[in-house]
């Protein structure tokens, strides 16, 4: 008899085992039909992707509720029910009190850690949200806690102290390699590593390096899994550093696939429309000089001499380049595209954009022989311009020539690009340390 009994109890227990495995692929498949959604369906059914997503979840927790009265207090039931719940795009108090009670059960459950700080992190609570994957990683280190972990530390309020706060950007993109390591063929963590790379270019001082770094892992991203390409996210993040790079071509394409993939989002909708005004205003105000009457163009360029250039015209004159020595003034129309060394750009403010949903101070500048061109600055505090008849240097002034289309619109015109107001000289005058502020990225921040 009691033989009998341990086999009963051992059939009962291979059932469960079984039972919980097919609950598993249950909720395995419900990620499987979001994250490859449009493998199964063109992009023009990108509307209909969080509804169907919604149906689909709720015939996973029909099966799920079906066995509920004989595994409701199973860690790992509750933690496919949390799961199930977890794969919409909001915060579920259901999902955080299931995945709570299986951590509770199980405390070495490393999925249920890291789906509870996922729900922590929809919810805006990121410090539960950090404990949780920090927690998990003390379990197991894997590639979910280390890049999730990777995300949040990069979420959280900055911290008063610089030094701190850029240690913390550091560790961020250290947990995002050590993710890729773990596994080079998911493009999710390439996918969090290249938006890593992109808060430490804007936080560390721009370095180019760091730009191409973030560029590579989105381009590895895209190639190694078919998900990541059609991940709305990528392709406004990659926008936004397009936009910065002054790709402006790339950076509509992005903010349109992005929109397209993700119809209900607003932000990738209005950024290509922001970036088209911009482009529009821009080409506008250079072709007609500001508007500026011919006559008060001529009175203000009369008042235009070598005296303007200021520190420029002193053999001591340090050089954005490191170059010591005088600069000569050249027009703008001799100067060459890329770096124009041991020269200086020369000339009078005719209009000015406010970086109000752009990322540089645009102003357009007229030189001697009345040529105008697009000057756009980075890196400005809020508090920082110039004005219509302000006369401004630029030494050894950055050519850029823009050949944009997109859609039925296109543009070519060139502008010279000044990576700090404090390049500038105004009025005869270096710009004060407080004009120059941080550039910052916006982030998609539910998922990056």
């Amino acid at each position: 008899m009691l033989k009998m009994a341990e086999v009963d109890d051992g059939e009962q227990k291979t059932t469960d085992k079984d039972d919980l495995q097919v609950l598993k692929e249950l909720v395995d498949d419900l990620y499987s039909f979001r994250d490859h959604y449009f493998e199964t369906h063109g992009v023009e059914d990108a509307g209909r992707k969080q509804n169907d997503v919604a149906q689909e979840m709720a015939k996973t927790l029909k099966g799920l509720e079906e066995k509920e009265d004989l595994y409701k207090h199973s860690a790992q039931f509750l933690l496919q029910r949390g799961r199930c719940l977890n794969v919409a795009p909001g915060f579920s108090q259901t999902a955080e009190e299931c995945l709570s009670r299986a951590v509770k059960l199980e405390p070495g459950l490393v999925e249920g850690w890291n789906t509870l700080g996922e729900q922590y992190w929809k919810k805006g609570d990121l410090t539960a949200a950090k404990t949780c994957f920090t927690g998990a990683l003390q379990q197991s280190k894997n590639k979910v806690s280390l890049r999730s972990l990777s995300m949040v530390l990069r979420q959280l309020p900055p911290e008063e102290d610089a030094q701190e706060q850029s240690k913390r950007i550091l560790e961020s993109v250290e947990l995002a390699r050590q993710a890729v390591q773990l596994d080079v063929t998911d493009g999710t963590s390439w996918y969090i590593l290249g938006n890593a790379y992109i808060s430490m270019f804007f936080t560390s001082g721009q370095n180019p390096q760091l730009s191409q770094q973030a560029l590579s892992a989105y381009a590895q991203a895209e190639k190694i899994d078919k998900a990541s390409s059609m991940n709305p996210d990528l392709h406004f993040n990659r926008a936004t550093l397009f936009q910065y790079e002054e790709m402006h071509s790339s950076a509509l394409d992005g903010y349109s696939r992005a929109a397209a993939l993700d119809p209900c989002w607003e932000d990738a909708r209005e950024r290509e429309k922001q970036l088209l005004n911009y482009l529009d205003q821009v080409t506008m105000l250079m072709e007609n000089k500001g508007k500026v009457k011919a006559r008060r163009l001529r009175n203000m360029l009369s008042s235009l001499s070598t005296s303007a250039l200021g520190p420029c015209s002193s053999p001591q004159f340090r050089a954005p380049s490191g170059r010591v020595g005088s600069l000569e003034p050249r027009s703008l129309s001799s100067l060459t595209h890329g770096h124009n060394g041991g020269v200086a750009a020369l000339g009078k403010v005719v209009f000015s954009l406010a970086s109000e949903g752009r990322m540089a101070f645009t102003f357009g500048m007229v030189d001697s022989d009345e040529k105008c061109c697009v000057v756009m600055v980075y890196n400005t505090a809020d508090s920082w311009g110039v004005l219509i008849g302000d006369t401004v240097v630029i030494p050894e002034p950055q050519v850029k020539r823009h050949s944009v289309t997109h859609k039925d619109k296109s543009y070519d015109f060139r502008s010279i690009r000044v990576d700090s107001p404090l390049l500038l000289i105004v009025n005869g005058k270096r710009q004060v340390m407080k004009s120059q502020s941080a550039a910052f990225v916006t982030y998609k921040p539910q998922s990056e």
